[in-house]
């Protein structure tokens, strides 16, 4: 099978532009799977509990899940993407898996990141194994890359490639997912955004360098 990812700087609070520059950035795409950024639709530095709430989605029923549905049955393609989801009164760090014939899941990141744990619930789903008829693929969000562990039961659970989306400012990520694809012989796609957002005191700069890499610890595309 093709696999690939969709690099991109996400407009932050803008869910309608997002949509659309990945719908832009997919058409005439050579690939069953592609792997978007964490938090794609959103963007990253929330301000408050009261901001991230108002561009969380439900998910399936929410609006970008229904959008990506429609992007991955006109394309005929699987799409992994990071969204901001909301349950009830809780938040969680998601990415949701949708292909041509509709929604199939969702995984919701364990290991949160610096003020993630402010907005976010830690995920209450585990790592999840999903069969997409050419590989059986697993999920992971950005820091789950630091713990051996995530990619390791991913493995054992029966994955062949890890789709992993990102919003990476550590400089170490794109080397550790080589060594985590040669632990575990696994291929691996990591979907890194690009761009600066400066938001409430925060500064951060994504370091980009989305790659994939094969279960010999090589770089097969960056």
């Amino acid at each position: 099978m093709k696999a690939g990812f969709v690099q991109f700087e996400p407009i932050f609070g803008d869910i309608g532009l997002n949509i659309e520059n990945v719908e832009r950035l997919t058409e005439g795409i050579n690939a069953e799977l592609v792997v978007l950024p964490e938090l794609f639709n959103s963007g990253y530095l929330f301000t408050s509990k009261e901001e991230a709430f108002s561009l969380a989605e439900e998910i399936p029923a929410g609006r970008t899940t229904g959008e990506l549905c429609r992007i991955a049955r006109k394309r005929n393609i699987h799409i992994v993407a990071g969204i901001c989801e909301r349950q009830g009164d809780k938040l969680f760090n998601s990415a949701v898996l949708v292909s041509p014939e509709g929604y199939r899941g969702v995984y919701r990141k364990m290991h949160l990141f610096n003020e993630e744990n402010i907005w976010f619930q830690p995920g209450n789903g585990g790592f999840q194994v999903f069969d997409i008829g050419a590989c059986r693929i697993g999920i992971m969000i950005c820091f789950d890359w630091f713990f051996p562990e995530a990619a390791r039961i991913l493995a054992l659970n029966g994955a062949h490639l890890i789709c992993h989306s990102a919003n990476l400012v550590l400089p170490y990520c794109q080397q550790v997912m080589a060594t985590r694809c040669l632990e575990n012989r696994v291929f691996a796609v990591t979907a890194n955004r690009t761009g600066r957002e400066v938001r409430g005191g925060n500064d951060f700069l994504f370091t980009g360098k989305s790659q994939i890499t094969g279960p010999q610890g090589d770089i097969l595309w960056q």
